[in-house]
């Protein structure tokens, strides 16, 4: 099978150690070799001289010296076919003569003309290559119960078939034997003793033709002369052999036993078969007589070799198997990458040529990888199609040997293949981008590289060390140098200018952050799971050195020149450096690398990063307050308390902070500088922006009405407030707390909480004071409005104007429109702020206007209209719970005013209720009998609306005579007298010189209990001493109220026809009383209401009494 015009070799990367003993005498290699893929990379360093040549001429030169020669071929095959191809579609002659005319780009001429010369030459002989395998399951023909088999092969065709049976008198089991001649007659060995024999023996059996010609296999039995004792020995074995050796006697010698046959119509074959055939009886008698394992495949003997110069039938079926895929590719563009497939015609030709050249399975896989792998070169096929491939010839090598030429083409295949991937691997970037249709392409590369090194093909023709790892991550390193190379080229600086060259730096930093994050999120998955290479961290330890040289050389460049636009352009360099290195967190292999240190090339151009923003920051926020109106923001339906400015001023702050995150600055001490700084700044800015929002206010107020000025005062201070929460997240935007973690070994607790939490306090306490300020101005201007409302409800006249809700409604209406106005247009804190004071100085104004106007006439009007308007300003104050907390407002203060309103409120009927209520609640808590005691039994009868008193006797009293001794007796009045105004004073008898008199007198009142249960009503017991010259003096008065007489208390029956029994009377032992002398503050409020009787007379009365409980103790 070798050919005569081989391409020479000039290597010797691949040889075994056979080969290279013997290295001068095999220096032939198959014609693929001159294109192996991994040593055409450079293709000036081979070139030869016929690549000079014209392109037609060398298309032409390539079409006479190689397709047409399997050209050729093919319509050899085609006219000399034999079998049945096993794809499903039955191909005609002249559709298999079509197709190859196309895939080879034939014109009619040519193919008439080449068509010609292959009916010229001489045929082949025809041959069946049959292997007998197996067989299981046979009949057991001797005394044993086992048969020695063996097989007869031939080929019969009708006529001699005809021929043999017709000369026989009678049928007979032998046809094989007596069909042909001995010769033509193939004959295996024999198998011993066995029902299941093995022979895997290949035989090449001639014919002429094809039609009526058929297969003969026949299977037998060989029969052996055996001696008189061995045949009685098996009998005593085995006796129920007996009638197998009956039968045995009976047979001729010699003659062997008809195991059964095989008959196949070549008509009926495929071009190769491989499968199992039933061994046909040639009687009924043991029908089922096995199976026979047989490979049949039609070849070629003594082709015509002129057809393709003398070539071997492998090199052909290379060239033949690579233009059907050229073809078929070329038909199918744009459909996607050749996956290996083909059409019928390409797959019935190229089995028809391998089978009929006897090409076995393993040389059609390698003819295949040889074909595929250099198509792969230059179209587009699938990487799947060669992972097949390898699998194949990995099975193959362990079945059967190549001839050494094949060896050595299939080492310098999978060598140059090897190259060829690496080549692919530095260029992945660009071949394989990282996107999900072209990584997969990828892994199955990588996989098929993997495949190749694990093959024992590969081991065994390269016993070299290769480490496929090792060259990966080498060729991985490569292609990174080699890609920073084009791209540094690409983006190089046209000029000397510095800002260019920042700028191309930049561009050249960020293309390579850009490929670090694909190598890492993408390609990186791929080479691991593949080859277990980590590209992130072989192409991150690659620019890392890379990156760091071209950045120092070019900010040596810039030492003692930098200015603003200079470092202005520097800040993406040191973001792009930034965002790499914090890329190191994902390197699986650590080590020093030479970016760490990539801030302190920058310290130079940090200042001006500083300045830059904070000028920046500064004129946006004065140009946010020169365009506000100082309004309430409205966004969609919801209100925004705050303005424009203060949004804005928000909005500008951010930069600092995302700044101080840009920076992170990686020096601990100086990045606590550097935060001392940026607070500073955001310090200064707030500052700057409350001066000029005070201003701003000023020149808006200048032309506006109050009301206005009050809305705007009322937006400034939200928008300070505003302010005051943006500093308090100040710390956690600038993550001091980080900081804090990072200084902790460089800088003190004590200098860190001294530094930057004092200079957000100092411009928190400047915050405060201008909210406290605006606040204070808006408290004003409300006190001032609410003093003129309620001065304008005093009345000088006896008859009030107006009603006290009319006299009220002006100040509550100024004051709800006003704070429902703050309410909607301050924030919640600073409107918290102003009511508190707002409502302490409204109490002051009321207890102001109060003493001022306390002796005017028809005071008690305007007390009344008083505690009416302090009583709605506390429920507009606390708003239901959403003002002011109740604890907030019933200070000291209030409650004095609502006492003092509510006394100056009551008419004098009701301050007199009032001031018997107190006495009930002086005698109940009297303790004690300092002066003496009376002793009642009281009742009431609600059936006829009697009071019953009964006064039984007074004790301890105090003597008012000279003697020693009293003349005592009691007084009963039923109080207050507008409420009793029928009812007389009634009086027990007289018991002269008695200190502890026994009166027993019962006396009766006719009053309602309507009257009874009235406030203040009560029975005033008054002990007096008789004098016969002059007034009597004054004992002592107790208090009892009228409610707590059996029989008043408790409720009312609902209807008149309901009868409660009356309750038993009760005693009681009141203690006597002596009032205190001007200090009762009813008294004072009555006596000082001039113009009315009733309370002028009552004053009086009391005003007596105290005189003679003065006298009396006297005495």
């Amino acid at each position: 099978m070798s050919s005569k015009g081989e391409e020479r070799r000039d290597n010797k990367l691949l040889q075994t150690p056979e080969q290279k003993v013997s290295f001068t005498r095999h220096r032939q290699l198959s014609p693929g070799h001159g294109r192996k893929l991994g040593l055409s990379r450079k293709p000036r360093d081979r070139r030869g001289f016929m690549e000079d040549e014209n392109p037609e001429e060398k298309a032409r030169r390539h079409k006479e010296q190689e397709l047409k020669p399997l050209y050729k071929e093919l319509l050899y095959t085609i006219a000399h076919k034999m079998g049945k191809p096993s794809f499903s579609e039955d191909f005609t002659d002249d559709q298999l003569q079509q197709y190859v005319k196309e895939a080879f780009c034939m014109t009619e001429a040519e193919h008439k003309s080449l068509k010609e010369k292959v009916q010229s030459t001489e045929p082949p002989v025809y041959c069946l290559m049959a292997t007998v395998k197996e067989a299981k399951g046979i009949l057991g023909k001797d005394v044993s119960g086992f048969s020695d088999p063996y097989c007869l092969l031939t080929i019969l065709e009708d006529e001699q078939e005809n021929k043999t049976r017709l000369s026989r008198d009678k049928p007979c089991k032998a046809v094989v034997k007596d069909a042909t001649s001995r010769d033509k007659i193939c004959q295996t060995d024999i198998k011993k003793q066995t029902l299941n024999p093995i022979w895997n023996e290949t035989f090449t059996l001639e014919f002429g033709d094809m039609a009526g010609a058929s297969f003969h296999l026949e299977m037998w039995d060989k029969d052996e002369e055996v001696s008189l004792t061995q045949k009685l020995e098996e009998i005593k074995s085995n006796f129920n052999s007996l009638r197998r050796m009956i039968k045995e006697a009976k047979k001729e010698k010699g003659t062997d036993d008809f195991l059964g046959n095989i008959i196949l119509k070549l008509q009926d074959l495929h071009c190769s078969e491989d499968n199992w055939y039933n061994l046909e009886p040639r009687t009924e008698t043991y029908p089922d007589r096995g199976q026979c394992h047989l490979n049949l495949k039609f070849t070629h003997k003594d082709r015509d070799g002129v057809l393709s110069s003398g070539r071997s039938a492998y090199i052909n079926y290379c060239g033949i198997l690579q233009q059907f895929v050229q073809a078929y590719i070329s038909k199918q563009q744009g459909s996607g990458p050749w996956k290996g497939a083909l059409c019928g015609e390409a797959q019935s030709l190229l089995e028809l040529y391998a089978t009929q050249n006897d090409l076995s399975p393993f040389l059609q896989d390698l003819a295949k990888w040889v074909a595929y792998s250099k198509l792969y070169q230059k179209l587009e096929v699938d990487s799947s199609v060669l992972f097949q491939q390898l699998t194949s010839i990995e099975y193959h090598w362990h079945q059967q040997q190549l001839p050494q030429q094949q060896k050595q083409e299939l080492g310098d295949s999978l060598h140059g293949f090897l190259q060829y991937g690496l080549f692919l691997v530095t260029k992945y970037r660009d071949i394989y981008p990282p996107v999900t249709t072209a990584t997969p392409k990828l892994h199955t590369l990588l996989r098929i590289l993997v495949q190749i090194c694990k093959t024992q093909a590969f081991q065994k023709l390269n016993p070299a060390q290769f480490e496929l790892q090792e060259e990966i991550s080498d060729a991985i390193q490569t292609g990174t140098q080699n890609w920073f190379a084009v791209k540094k080229g690409l983006h190089q600086p046209m000029t000397q200018d510095l800002s260019e060259t920042v700028d191309a730096l930049s561009r050249l930093i960020g293309e390579v952050q850009q490929d670090i994050i694909h190598n890492k999120d993408v390609w990186n998955r791929v080479f691991v799971s593949a080859v277990q290479v980590d590209v992130f961290t072989v192409v991150y330890q690659t620019f890392d050195s890379l990156l760091a040289n071209e950045v120092k050389e070019i900010l040596s460049k810039m030492e003692g020149q930098m200015e603003q636009p200079l470092a202005n352009s520097l800040f993406p360099v040191y973001q792009s450096l930034q965002a790499i290195l914090k890329e190191k967190a994902f390197l699986q292999r650590r080590g020093f690398l030479k970016l760490t240190n990539y801030h302190e090339g920058f310290r130079e151009a940090l200042p001006y990063w500083l300045n830059k923003v904070f000028s920046t920051t500064q004129d946006r926020v004065e140009r946010a307050v020169q365009v506000d109106q100082l309004q309430p923001l409205q966004c969609g339906s919801i209100t925004i308390k705050h303005s424009s400015s203060a949004v804005d001023l928000l909005a500008c702050i951010q930069p600092i902070c995302r700044l101080w995150e840009q920076l992170s600055w990686p020096d601990p001490e100086e990045a606590f500088m550097l935060m001392v700084k940026l607070t500073e700044d955001v310090c200064k800015i707030v500052v700057n922006y409350c001066h000029t929002l005070k201003e701003r206010v000023r020149v808006l107020s200048e032309n506006s009405d109050p009301g206005s000025a009050i809305n705007m005062l009322c937006v400034v201070v939200n928008d300070l407030e505003h302010l005051r929460s943006v500093l308090t997240k100040l710390p956690t935007q600038l993550n001091w707390a980080g900081l804090r973690d990072r200084t902790q070994n460089v800088i003190g607790e004590s200098q860190f909480n001294n530094t930057l939490p004092s200079q957000l306090e100092q411009t928190q306490s400047i915050l405060r004071r201008e909210i406290h300020s605006a606040l204070d101005t808006l408290g004003k201007k409300l006190n001032t409005d609410i003093e003129n409302y309620v001065r304008s409800m005093s009345t000088r006249r006896r008859i009030p104007s107006k009603s006290t809700e009319d006299a009220a409604a002006p100040l509550m209406q100024y004051l709800e429109q006003e704070l429902k106005y703050m309410n909607e247009n301050l924030v919640q804190e600073n409107f918290n702020s102003l009511l508190t004071p707002l409502w302490n100085n409204s109490v002051k104004i009321f207890q102001q206007v109060t003493k001022q106007d306390s002796h005017q006439e028809g005071f008690m009007v305007f007390c009344q209209r008083l505690l009416y308007t302090l009583q709605c300003l506390e429920q507009c104050f606390h708003a239901e719970g959403s003002g002011l907390p109740l604890t907030s407002l019933h200070s000291e203060e209030y409650k004095t005013l609502k006492a003092h309103l509510t006394h100056h409120s009551l008419s004098s009927q009701e301050l007199i209720q009032k001031f018997y209520d107190r006495k009930i609640k002086e005698q109940n808590v009297f303790s004690g009998e300092k002066y003496g005691a009376v002793t009642l039994l009281t009742s009431y009868r609600r059936s006829d609306q009697r009071l019953r008193v009964e006064v039984l006797n007074a004790v301890n009293l105090l003597p008012m005579d000279y003697n020693g001794f009293s003349d005592p007796f009691v007084q009963l009045c039923l109080e207050p007298q507008h409420i009793f105004p029928e009812v007389e004073t009634r009086s027990t008898q007289i018991k002269p010189c008695d200190l502890n008199p026994l009166f027993d007198e019962a006396f009766e009142f006719l009053v309602s209990l309507d009257q009874c249960q009235t406030p203040g009503a009560c029975l005033v017991v008054t002990v007096l001493d008789h004098d016969i010259l002059r007034s009597d003096d004054f004992q002592g008065e107790a208090f009892l109220s009228l409610k707590a007489i059996p029989g008043v208390g408790g409720a009312k029956e609902d209807d008149g026809l309901t009868v409660t029994p009356d309750k038993p009377p009760a005693q009681i032992r009141l203690p006597l009383m002596h009032p205190k002398p001007n200090e009762d503050s009813i008294l004072s409020l009555l006596d000082s209401r001039k113009g009315e009787r009733e309370a002028q007379a009552f004053v009086k009365k009391r005003r007596q009494r105290e005189k003679q409980s003065l006298e009396s103790l006297k005495q």
